[in-house]
This record gives structure tokens, sequence and C-alpha cells, in this order.
């Protein structure tokens, strides 16, 4: 695919970003868009590799047709490659921003450490797709009289709606929260994804048939059992919310705060909405953030810009390996050491840390006390220390779905990790009409798994809606 030779004379070149120095004073996107001509080289660089893992199982979860989108923007067949891509990705500008890319890890060329810029390609695509006009809406030519419920309208549920709308269906998305989007506009900050992105998707579902329905917390402001009662499926796509709770010493204190909220009232500030909890702002202030995923990144990003003193990030685990051992793990995502462009801004990085608790004065935060830890994890005795902290977020994850109102309504079999139980196929509960999908089943996951579950649930919604479905797997 692509130019035979390319990969031999082509380099990788991926995207660049504004210095760290100009972007921290915004919350706009940063990076820099490569000019077609070079897109198009990039593309090239998509070698005839016999057998491509980066759209397989250990690649790209909605199975991207990589190989062929890149060769069709190599052959300057934008348009094509748009429609290709849109086949197995309802939302290719989302993932082309925010997914960490698989594909790129599991590419051949990686073995080399040097990988087609997959994301980069996918991103410019769908941008292009955009600009040109070439993404309109879909609606369906026959409507099957049968309707729908999905609960909740981030990529899953957003996935799902788009897909059983343009087979016919009158699909009603309910979201609790004023817009629509779910982790992708409360969660991730503006300057990963600017959620216009979102807004222009809403107003092409909306063309195409779906109907939202904002404000409507399912399980307190309206019974889940309505939903039951008033449609021939319903799909409970609500994300994973509930967060994992270290229940440190301390952690009562004035100034210590779970990510999630801190967040979503950034995002709030940014899209204009009312916030209508006592503020959490990091300016002025000497900010340490537990934990080393993504949403502690989007915690380090979102303080620098509003002025924090110092951000601090702490993490269990061990530093990684520079290098991974690519025949050892190749083609599955490696562990090595990675920063992302939020710990680039100056985050001071402490791996091997374990948090042992709140340090204060008069109920306020003032430190947080920390140890090494052994390669079990465990505190080495007299290795102990306390970081400054004026405020402090605890970011080490998600444990499930949140089960007051809706799950507890619905009266859904949970799985031993507290997610609702529903398998990869039918994505049926335990409860007839009611099926599940996104991190509410899976646990927390990666947007672009949030797609391919949407998609899948709905193909199996309507294949048990009309015993025989058109919509792809």
């Amino acid at each position: 695919m692509g130019k035979v030779t390319g990969f031999l004379e082509i380099d990788r070149r991926e995207q660049k970003y504004q210095p760290a120095s100009d972007r921290i004073r915004h919350f706009r996107e940063f990076t820099l868009p490569l000019p077609d001509a070079e897109v198009t080289n990039q593309a090239a660089r998509c070698m005839d590799c016999g057998i491509p893992f980066c759209h397989g199982p250990n690649g790209c979860p909605v199975h991207n047709q990589i190989p062929d989108w890149n060769d069709l923007v190599y052959r300057d067949e934008w348009e094509e490659a748009a429609r290709n891509l849109h086949t197995t990705n309802n939302f290719p500008e989302f993932t082309g921003r925010v997914c960490p890319a698989p594909c790129e890890e599991a590419c051949t060329l990686n073995l080399e450490d040097m990988p087609v810029t997959i994301k980069t390609v996918e991103q410019a695509i769908a941008d292009k797709a955009w600009k040109k006009g070439w993404i309109k809406p879909e609606p369906a030519l026959v409507k099957t009289g049968k309707t729908v419920a999905i609960v909740g309208s981030g990529p899953a549920g957003l996935a799902a709606a788009q897909q059983l709308a343009r087979a016919g269906h009158d699909v009603h998305v309910y979201e609790r929260e004023p817009k629509a989007g779910g982790l992708l506009r409360y969660g991730i900050p503006d300057f990963k994804m600017e959620k216009h992105h979102i807004d222009r998707r809403v107003k092409q579902m909306e063309a195409e048939g779906v109907t939202f329905h904002y404000n409507e917390n399912i399980g307190i402001v309206r019974p889940f059992q309505e939903l039951i009662d008033t449609h021939d499926a319903v799909l409970l796509a609500g994300g994973s919310e509930a967060p994992r709770d270290p229940k440190l010493p301390g952690q009562e204190m004035e100034g210590v705060h779970f990510a999630m909220p801190y967040l979503v009232q950034s995002n709030r500030r940014e899209g204009d909405e009312p916030v209508n909890e006592i503020p959490i702002l990091a300016g002025g202030k000497h900010v340490v953030v537990v934990g080393g995923g993504d949403t502690a990144s989007d915690c380090v990003g979102t303080a620098f810009r509003q002025g924090a003193l110092s951000v601090t990030q702490l993490d269990i685990r061990a530093v990684p390996p520079m290098r991974e051992d690519k025949l050892a793990v190749w083609p599955y995502w490696p562990t090595k050491f990675r920063t992302s462009s939020s710990q680039a801004e100056g985050a001071e990085r402490e791996f091997a840390c374990a948090t042992l608790g709140i340090e204060g004065r008069n109920g306020r935060v003032t430190g947080v006390k920390c140890a090494r830890v052994d390669q079990k994890r465990q505190p080495i005795p007299g290795t102990e220390f306390v970081l400054r902290a004026d405020l402090v977020f605890l970011a080490i994850g998600f444990a499930h779905a949140a089960h007051p109102g809706l799950i507890e309504q619905s009266g859904a079999a949970l799985d031993k990790r507290g997610n609702v139980e529903a398998d990869d196929l039918a994505y049926a509960t335990s409860v007839p009409k009611l099926y599940a999908a996104g991190d509410m089943r899976r646990g927390q996951s990666l947007v672009v798994w949030a797609i391919r579950e949407g998609r899948q649930a709905a193909h199996a919604i309507d294949k048990e809606l009309m015993g025989a479905t058109t919509l792809p797997r």
C-alpha cells in the first residue's frame, strides 16, 4: 500500500505543537497540522507488509482499514479515503485527536521505531472531509416504526444512536447534562479536543432523525421504567463514573478532590456553562496529582493553564524502560516511558512513589506524605517525604459505573467489578429489552473502544428488533 519504496525514502514526521510557553496561555487545541503534501508523504510510507497488524485485534479496536485509506491519500483520492474511514469509525475527528494510537504501536515499521503516522493521517482526512463538505446527514430512506432509547451521549451512545437512526429506527438520546458528548465534552479538556467537533456531529445526527433530550438524569428526574415502557429497546451507555477511592488519611481536608469534578468544572467554564459548585482553581497554587494515566495528565495540563505555581505528578509504578523489547512485545501495546504534552509543560514526575496520606493545618491541605516503594509496590520504611501542596487531585482511575438511580432502578445484573453485565456479542443485559455498551459495560477504557461497542450494540439491537441487520459489527 502507498508508495512501494516510501518507507525507505521518507522519514516519519509528526504534527508539531505550539511551544509550551505559548499553549499554556489558552485552552485551544495547539497541534500544528501538517500540510497536505506532507500528509500524502506520510501516507506513502505505509508499506505492503502482508499482514497489517495496525487494524487487527492488537491495533485498531474499530478495525479502521488503515492501509486502504493511506493508499487513497497517497493517490490524492481524499474524498474516497474519507468514505472508507467512515465505514468503520463514526467520529474519526475525535479519535484522530484523543486516541493513544495502538495502531501505530502495532505498525510493522514500529519494529524500527518509525511507524506510519496513522493518527495524523486519520485526523487530516476527517478535517478535510468537514472542510470540503463531504460529511453530510445520511437519513434513513425507510423507517422501521421501532423506537430505541439511549441513555448517555458519550462516544458509545453517539455511535449507537447514529447507526440505529441510519437503520431507520426512531432514536431518542437521554443526556443528564445540558449538552451532548459525555466524557468527550466534560472530561477531555479543550486543548485536546475543542467542543465544536461534537456540536457539528450532533447537528448531523439531528438531521438524521436522532432526538436529543438534555438535562434528563434517568433514574432521578425520570423513572427508568418509563423508558422500558415506551421504547422497543433501551441501551445503557452512561460511562464509568465511580472513582477509585484510595481512602487516604486526611483525604477529607479542604483542597483534596477527585479528578473528574475538577475537569468537569473547567470544561463548563470553557463552554460558557454555569458552575454551581464551589470553584476548584489551581491559580497561584502548588498542585499534586496522584495517578499516572490520561486523566491525571489532563489535570496537569489544566492546572498549568489556570496558573499553577508548580505541578507534581505521583506514580506508584517504577520508571518504565525508555524502549520496549520489540521481539517480546510487538504488536501489543508496550509498557515504556511516555511523556504527554501536558507533562512536557513543566510537570515534576515522581515514580515508584506511594501516597501515604494528606497533611494539613486547620482543615486545609498543606502537603502530601509519600514514600518510595519496592518491586511489590509496598512502602519502604525510612523513605518517607512530604511534598508541599495547596491542591491535590486523586486521579487513579474509575472503579465502575455509578449505581444510584439508573442502574439500581433497572435491576440489571452486575459483573464482579460492578459494571452492567452483558457480553460483547448480543450486548443484552439480564433485563428484557435492555442493553449496555461502552464503559458502563466494559469498565474504564478508550474513546475508540466506546465507539466500537456502540456500533456493535447497534448491530445487535437492530438484529433483535428486525430479525436481520445490514449494520456492520
